[in-house]
């Protein structure tokens, strides 16, 4: 098999040469950069355009070199409004405080927005990033992500990166577990609404409630397996579409509370008595869990200890020399909670 080649180092723009571009000195884009001391707008823009027309980024090392405190972090998120984004960024915000660190949030509309945005939090000081599927994904392995020079640390991750810390729970495993536990319950016909294949979770919890079903000698037909955006919208779309079949399901596995919930709405509004006539699960046991009728049957994952404990992994990274051996992948625990939908 052949190597692929490490790209070729570029030389670093300076801070000096940004500052000769805008007619400044060094020390007023320095206080562009990080927001502090006094200057005009006028010389903002002529500091941030000289910024976009070299490329320059701040060497993360020089800060913590010269004492710049408190550590920055980045969180890349995606713009969906979903719960467990919510408690992502909840968690990343009492975790952060309680380790001193200065956080700072951005959300990109798709994928290929994410190195841009990824040099914008870069650009806004951060020393290093928190990603969120599926910008890890997006972003490992991207020479011009690499160029950065970002510790990065990605969370909910299906599995660990060359490049990147990574923190996460078995998808898979969690996904057969209570795919399973409906199955056991005697459900036969059991329809699945997935997350975006195009994130690796929702891939691994897909693949997860097959093997559950061929555990049982169940089958998982085109017509049954429904991919939804993690969005409560998407979920009511889904199972309008499940339950519209000739043959509806009289179980849906979701791989998110959202749409989870989203299915619970759409059942109660076609008179379905609930979990007799349609059991429903979710996964990552969000708020939004206990605050439906019924309550969810759902995968707990440990969202404030896998934030906390990427945001330690990173502070380490930073603290240590560059090169000692592959990133951390940490393997967190998961929970099936078991509640009246199923």
């Amino acid at each position: 098999m052949q190597r692929s080649r490490r790209p070729r180092e570029r030389t670093r723009v300076t801070i000096r040469e940004v500052a000769e571009k805008a007619g400044v000195s060094a020390m007023t884009v320095s206080n562009v950069f990080n927001g502090t001391g006094k200057f005009s707008a006028g010389t903002r823009d002529r500091v941030m355009a000289a910024i976009a027309a070299l490329g320059y980024v701040p060497s993360s090392a020089a800060r913590r070199l010269v004492g710049a405190a408190p550590a920055r972090v980045g969180l890349l998120y995606a713009g969906v409004d979903s719960m467990f984004i919510h408690a992502v960024l909840a968690a990343a915000a009492v975790a952060s405080a309680e380790r001193g660190l200065q956080l700072i949030t951005r959300k990109a509309g798709s994928p290929a927005e994410a190195l841009e945005v990824a040099r914008s939090l870069q650009r806004s000081g951060a020393d290093a990033l928190l990603l969120l599927p599926p910008f890890d994904t997006v972003l490992s392995g991207c020479a011009e992500f690499a160029a950065l020079g970002l510790v990065t640390a990605s969370i909910a991750t299906a599995a660990p990166l060359p490049d990147m810390i990574t923190v996460r729970i078995d998808n898979r495993a969690a996904s057969y577990a209570i795919t399973e536990r409906l199955a056991a319950k005697g459900r036969r016909r059991i329809a699945v609404i997935a997350g975006p294949q195009d994130h690796s979770d929702s891939v691994e919890r897909l693949e997860g409630c097959r093997a559950a079903l061929a555990a049982h000698g169940l089958s998982l037909p085109d017509d049954l397996v429904v991919e939804g955006r993690f969005t409560f919208e998407s979920g009511l779309a889904a199972t309008e579409r499940l339950l519209a079949l000739p043959q509806p399901p009289d179980a849906i596995v979701a791989a998110n509370d959202d749409m989870a919930a989203a299915a619970l709405w759409v059942a109660h509004r076609r008179g379905l008595a609930l979990p007799r006539d349609l059991a429903v699960a979710g996964f990552d046991d969000t708020l939004l869990a206990t605050r439906v009728w019924p309550p969810l049957t759902t995968v707990r994952q440990p969202i404030d200890r896998m934030t906390g404990r990427a945001l330690d992994l990173l502070l380490d990274a930073l603290r240590r020399p560059t090169g000692e051996g592959p990133p951390a992948d940490v393997l967190e625990a998961y929970d099936l909670v078991e509640r009246a939908s199923a």
